[in-house]
């Protein structure tokens, strides 16, 4: 992996394991029993929970990275740094009546090799652009688009909209992997990519993102589990 590139693979949910060329960052590991779908063997030298629902903070899935050292594991808004990745946690919540339902939650700007990437976590409203001022410019941004628990496909494209990454990239929505008895309300990602007018999306393997080669029109990214 050269200088200026990030690797982007989708683990499940909301996890996804981003690689730059210094480290490994895990997000959201979730707990294999309560959504139905088994957590890969993993590496991270960072791994990002939004909030502590067990299908976002299982750290226990994630191994160790190859030198040896446990993951820096950070729950909570503040700045970090590791290994050449800058790491910027938001407190909104869960939910859109602050949090007085389904509690806090942290949305997570990785930013490393120049390229900044903006992990929304289970955020459950659309926040005030004074908010958004705040985060900054945002190249990659994860959206969860399944609604129900969190923000729901109108919501998630409102966002979108407002941000203007380059590259989107859906997360928690339905699919047939997951289990239907915690998750059969939420919406399969059709119901977000219609907004964009993409009926069918075509599922990628990974998202190899390099600094230099951006493209004018935003992309959404469908990312194979």
């Amino acid at each position: 992996m050269t200088r200026g590139e990030m690797e982007i693979k989708y683990l499940g949910h909301s996890s996804f394991l981003i690689k730059t060329k210094t480290a490994k960052i895990v997000t959201d590991p979730f707990d294999s029993e309560m959504t139905g779908m088994k957590f890969p063997k993993t590496e991270a030298d960072i791994i990002t929970v939004s909030h502590h629902h067990h299908d976002h903070d299982h750290v226990d899935a994630v191994s160790m990275a190859a030198t040896g050292a446990s993951p820096l594991i950070i729950d909570m808004p503040g700045e970090f740094e590791k290994m050449g990745v800058r790491i910027f946690g938001f407190k909104s919540f869960h939910d859109d009546k602050e949090g007085s339902e389904r509690g806090e939650n942290i949305l997570y700007k990785i930013e490393a090799e120049g390229i900044s990437v903006l992990h929304c976590g289970d955020l459950g409203f659309v926040p005030e652009d004074s908010f958004l001022d705040v985060i900054g410019d945002v190249d990659i941004l994860m959206i969860p688009t399944g609604g129900f628990y969190t923000i729901d496909p109108a919501q998630a494209s409102e966002l979108v909209k407002k941000i203007e990454p380059a590259v989107v990239i859906p997360m928690h929505f339905n699919h047939g992997k997951l289990d239907q008895k915690n998750f059969g309300q939420l919406s399969p990602v059709e119901e977000f990519t219609k907004k964009f007018g993409i009926e069918k999306p075509v599922l990628l393997p990974k998202l190899v993102y390099k600094r230099e080669e951006v493209e004018e029109e935003m992309k959404i990214v469908v990312l194979e589990i």
